[in-house]
């Protein structure tokens, strides 16, 4: 019967994920870059209210009408809202929606000294309707590991460069994934990059940034597929572009049965 209702969820939430209606731009370009309207389609602002203004704090990734995914360390004790269906979070836009949140749950092994398990999921109150604004992502199969320098993207309203401004624009960036004996070398990360982790940049030119956190590393499959491999995690401290610093993310292949199990019990 588990094996049966996790089943029934993937198939809900995965008709016709990763499949956005207007394509995002892919060719190579140095930098970040605004992205074309509605192109990724489960891009999501996480928001947080401050004395009643909502404010943008992380991205993450619509994964079926009702779950989202982040980062563990986009989650306080504050009161959260998901936008969904944005482009420009400054913008009135007719076709953004805007959802409370019904659960959240954290990786209960989620070290932030460590940073480790830096994974999250945010059910909504109410399942979304999709449309060619608001669309899934994929979730990639478990285990999967991805090539060296395979061509990924990430995506959000992260600051534009170190200490610079939140974006109001969401931006993307093209990424190429780091293996993980590249990026474990003792002057690249070394030990803080564990299995469960995977980096993607690194060359000194475009990287995530502050407020890119909880967002998706996005990267395209055989069937031509968007899947989310990744979560923004961590980067340099000293920069948002240091060379052989690569953002490092969540590996989300490493926790498809953790995402599974919680998607049933909650």
């Amino acid at each position: 019967m588990m094996k049966f209702l996790v089943l029934a969820l993937f198939v809900v939430g995965a008709y016709g994920c990763g499949q956005p209606t207007f394509p995002p731009q892919t060719s190579r370009v140095v930098g970040g870059h605004d992205v074309n309207p509605n192109s990724w389609p489960w891009q999501i602002s996480l928001q947080y209210n401050n004395n009643g203004e909502w404010r943008h704090t992380c991205g993450g990734t619509l994964i079926s009408e009702q779950w989202v995914l982040t980062a563990a360390h986009c989650i306080s004790s504050r009161e959260y809202r998901v936008a969904l269906g944005k482009h420009n979070l400054v913008e009135m836009e007719e076709e953004a929606v805007f959802m409370s949140t019904a659960n959240i749950i954290v990786h209960e092994d989620w070290s932030p000294l460590f940073i480790r398990n830096d994974i999250a999921l945010i059910k909504l109150e109410s399942p979304v309707t999709f449309s060619d604004s608001i669309k899934a992502a994929c979730v990639p199969a478990a285990d999967v590991l991805l090539p060296h320098n395979e061509s990924c993207f990430v995506t959000g309203w992260g600051r534009l460069y170190t200490g610079g401004p939140i974006a109001d624009t969401l931006q993307q960036a093209l990424l190429p994934v780091v293996d993980h004996a590249t990026c474990s070398k003792s002057d690249w990360w070394g030990f803080q990059v564990r299995e469960t982790m995977v980096c993607a940049g690194g060359d000194g030119v475009v990287s995530g940034c502050n407020g890119d956190s909880g967002g998706p590393l996005n990267c395209q499959n055989g069937a031509g597929a968007w899947e989310v491999h990744g979560i923004v995690s961590f980067g340099s401290g000293l920069s948002c572009n240091f060379p052989k610093k690569p953002t490092v993310f969540t590996r989300v292949s490493a926790y498809i049965d953790w995402i599974n199990s919680k998607m049933v019990t909650y």
